[in-house]
C-alpha cells in the first residue's frame, strides 16, 4: 500500500503554500489525520480524513488519491474530496469576500485628503468588526 508524508500531501495539493508552512501546522498541532492530531511525519494512505485548521478556519479532506509532487490547482483537485461543512465554507467566503483585488480611486481624483482617508479607515475597521 502507497504511503506520504502528510505535511508533503498538504503541500502537494495546494493547501499550503510551502512544505515548511504544512510542517509547522502540523508541529503546532493544526492537523489532525483520522481525528488525531498527528507529526508531520505521519503517514497517508487513500480514504484517510484530514482535518487542517487555518486562519481561524476548519477545513475537512478525504484523500482520494496520493501525488508526492506539487501541481497545478486543476491537477490536484481530483485528488481530494473536500469534506467541509457547508457553514465554514459560507464563513470563508463571507471573511475572503473585497480581499482579492487592490482598492481603486477615480482617475484624476488624486491622493485621499486626510479627512477621506480617516473615513476609509473607519469604513474598513467596521467591516473588520463584523466578522
Amino acid at each position: 500500500m502507497e504511503k506520504i508524508r502528510i505535511d508533503k500531501y498538504l503541500w502537494a495539493i495546494r493547501i499550503y503554500k510551502s512544505r515548511t508552512m504544512a510542517t509547522e501546522a502540523c508541529r503546532e498541532g493544526k492537523v489532525k489525520l483520522n481525528g488525531v492530531v498527528v507529526k508531520s511525519s505521519a503517514l497517508t494512505v487513500i480514504g484517510d480524513t484530514i482535518e487542517v485548521h487555518k486562519d481561524s478556519f476548519r477545513f475537512k479532506y478525504k484523500v482520494v488519491q496520493l501525488i508526492e509532487k506539487r501541481v497545478s490547482a486543476i491537477l490536484a483537485k481530483p485528488c481530494y474530496e473536500d469534506l467541509t461543512p457547508e457553514e465554514e465554507l459560507n464563513k470563508y467566503k463571507m471573511w475572503f469576500v473585497g480581499k482579492g483585488g487592490p482598492e481603486r480611486r477615480e482617475r484624476g481624483a488624486g491622493r485621499p485628503t486626510k479627512k477621506e482617508r480617516r473615513e476609509i479607515e473607519g469604513y474598513k475597521e467596521g467591516d473588520d468588526e463584523e466578522d
